[in-house]
């Protein structure tokens, strides 16, 4: 090549690229925000100095990628002058911007830029927090993550410190609870002596900090709580006494439990958390016969899943007229370990006290004898006769079910009505909002919860005289007496919520062909009768919880009520579809689910569960974590790790639970940087995860 043409070939070369140049520059103007940053990104690749102002204009712009392209070329150009910028956009409303940001800090790599890096971590989200680890890290920062764990505790701390000192009333309850989720002694030992304040709240707040501290050195000052009047105090001492689980506050839960108190139900759960224990066994007895209903259902329930209690003082209180109801409770609550008892209840059942008289029946169900059935089936037709005045039918022809001439709304108006323009708009509007019902109806296949007509214009007897005759009906069904389907089916119908319930409860432990008639109870519109008839499929055994299932499935609105007695179930494979439907939905559901879903130990749902825990707004993060856990799958180890960086304790201790099962593969880094953590149980979670015993808290009397 001649060096004319030489010349002539690198002019053409210059001309290209500054038109080039002038049309990106020009781009930077444009409305459109994918065309700001494609120019912008074209511009940091020519790294022309002077276009670092370009660049720091366009870091402000309102469009995130836009700040993002910009954030790239800023972290490229490694000036120092752009470090303070980079710093303030950590904490942009973009999460895409805010990990660009600190890819960026970590190109320039100076000290400031590691202060900024250091200060944001404890601010941040998930993502932003893994990438200022990433980014610490590419700067040569020695244990990074457990550098910034650490100073993220120790600037919590330090606040809740300052807070509880000098905060406002509020402010200093919400400190006390926070210093104790810390579980370091020295929280126990600022803690104890605010237990006497005289803020209640505060005291109250510094009684639920020492629960979360899972110091047992502060049993003795919680438990001497129990004796004061206040109780927002006994409350939160039954609460805090429930977690560290000591038997050296049995003596004082014992006193609250029998007390029948607001606090009892509280105190008796402190006790059936306790180890199991004669002592503690006693006590539970004491209260299944002393206490108050709630107590001793409670009482008597874990009594019977465990060694059932002494039949002799329940029996001396039953031939007392005056005690039978506490005897029946506790017989009832304690089911077929107290099955010696089922003599001494049959007489009862004809007694003239319908309190007795149903409580007896109660009892016999849970006895669960079927010898008994005869008694049943002579009660049930005494209650029937005596009932038979107060429930004959006003009106013996069925009621309308629709409307009659002239009052429905929906009908046709006729065009001389004087008031026909009203009635079009309400015809019009009731047509509508009928059509919008059933539109949305198709495109959820849904089914909705069924209202019962009212069979009568007036009822005599009320729902408290029915109560007898409702139980003797589920009775009919629980013990399979003869005929049962057939005496229990008319009373499907009824419009008492309390028969209507006893009926499908009844219908559903005959089980067979009966479970499909009882099926519409699971749908219907009255919860106590949708809640109790689940309750009854869940315990039907697996055509119950099939069909439960089925019902959930298709039920539009809240599923809580059918999902809730399946929670303790055994549940068979046949469940997964179902509740993998209800995991992809992502409705409240959802974690509940996914729980029951790692439970059954069902491989297929690994990929469900790991696409919903990739949504980085599912809500139901904890349970999914805790799921994907149970299933042991290890290729969900890396996305149940990412969660060890996330800004919710809760959400962080879950992920290191699960990657116990899982396997720590590469993360152990990350699990180590957690030992430091601010909170105690991600603290614990995370050495289990790593093959450490957490450290037991000290036994000795906190400082004054």
């Amino acid at each position: 090549m001649t060096a004319r043409a030489f010349c002539l070939c690198t002019v053409a070369m210059l001309t290209a690229c500054s038109g080039g140049r002038d049309k990106l520059l020009a781009d930077l103007q444009s409305a459109r925000p994918e065309e700001r940053a494609l120019a912008v990104k074209k511009l940091a690749e020519q790294h022309h100095a002077d276009d670092l102002v370009l660049f720091t204009q366009a870091a402000r712009d309102p469009v995130a990628i836009v700040r993002a392209e910009a954030i790239e070329a800023l972290g490229s150009s490694e000036d120092p002058r752009v470090v303070d910028l980079l710093g303030d956009l950590l904490s942009d409303d973009d999460d895409q911007v805010q990990t660009r940001a600190a890819k960026a800090l970590a190109q320039v790599g100076n000290d400031k830029a590691r202060s900024y890096l250091m200060l944001q971590y404890g601010r941040r989200g998930r993502n932003t927090r893994q990438a200022i680890v990433q980014a610490l890290t590419a700067t040569n920062v020695p244990g990074a993550m457990a550098s910034v764990v650490a100073a993220e505790a120790k600037a919590i701390w330090e606040r809740n410190l300052q807070t509880l000192q000098n905060g406002t009333p509020p402010e200093r309850v919400g400190a006390a609870e926070e210093l104790g989720k810390s579980g370091r002694p020295e929280a126990v030992n600022r803690l104890v002596p605010l237990l006497k304040d005289g803020q209640v709240m505060l005291a109250a707040a510094a009684v639920r900090g020492l629960g979360n501290a899972g110091d047992r050195r502060a049993v003795q000052a919680i438990s001497e709580l129990l004796t004061e009047s206040y109780p927002q105090l006994r409350e939160a001492a039954c609460e805090a006494l429930i977690q560290l689980k000591d038997p050296q506050a049995l003596p004082r839960l014992m006193e609250v439990a029998s007390e029948r108190s607001p606090a009892s139900p509280l105190a008796v759960a402190a006790i059936v958390a306790l180890p199991h224990s004669p002592e503690a066994d006693k006590a539970l007895c004491t209260v299944a016969l002393q206490g108050a209903a709630a107590e001793a259902v409670e009482a008597g329930r874990e009594m019977r899943r465990r060694n059932g209690c002494p039949l002799e003082p329940i029996l001396d209180k039953l031939r007392n007229a005056s005690t039978q109801t506490a005897a029946l409770q506790a017989l009832a609550a304690l089911g077929p370990s107290a099955h010696d008892a089922l003599p001494k209840v049959l007489p009862l059942l004809t007694t003239s006290d319908p309190t007795v008289r149903k409580l007896a029946v109660e009892a016999v169900i849970e006895l669960a004898d079927r010898s008994a059935a005869p008694q049943v089936l002579k009660a049930y037709e005494a209650e029937v006769k005596a009932l038979e005045a107060q429930r004959s039918d006003w009106v013996s022809a069925p009621l309308p079910e629709k409307f009659g001439a002239g009052f429905d709304p929906a009908a046709p108006v006729d065009p001389n009505d004087p008031a026909a323009a009203m009635k079009l708009k309400q015809v019009d509007l009731f047509r509508r909002v009928q059509q919008l019902n059933e539109a949305r109806l198709r495109e959820s296949n849904r089914t909705p919860l069924t209202q019962k007509p009212p069979r009568e214009l007036v009822d005599d007897a009320s729902e408290e005289q029915l109560k007898v005759l409702a139980s003797l009906v589920h009775a009919l069904g629980a013990l399979q007496v003869e005929n049962a389907r057939a005496l229990v089916e008319p009373y499907a119908q009824e419009s008492s919520p309390s028969l209507r319930a006893a009926a499908y409860v009844a219908l559903a432990g005959l089980g067979g062909d009966a479970l499909k008639v009882a099926q519409p109870g699971l749908l219907d519109s009255e919860r106590t009768v949708q809640a109790a008839t689940a309750e009854a499929f869940a315990v039907a055994g697996e055509p119950g919880q099939s069909l439960l299932l089925e019902t959930l499935a298709q039920l539009n609105g809240d599923r809580s009520r059918l999902l809730e007695p399946l929670k303790d179930a055994t549940l068979t494979k046949a469940a997964v579809p179902t509740l993998l439907q209800l995991v992809k939905e992502g409705d409240a559901e959802a974690g509940t689910a996914a729980v029951m879903l790692g439970r059954i130990k069902a491989p297929e749902a690994v990929e469900p569960l790991m696409k919903a825990l990739g949504d980085p707004t599912a809500v139901a993060r904890r349970e999914m974590l805790v799921a994907l856990g149970l299933l042991g799958d290890a290729k969900a180890r890396d996305l149940v790790a990412k969660d060890l960086y996330s800004d919710r304790s809760e959400v962080r201790a879950a992920a290191a639970e699960a990657l116990l099962p899982l396997g720590r593969g590469n993360h152990s880094d990350a699990l180590l940087a957690l030992k430091v953590d601010y909170y105690r149980k991600v603290r614990e979670a995370a050495m289990l995860a790593l093959g450490q015993k957490p450290e037991k808290a000290e036994q000795t009397e906190p400082a004054p």
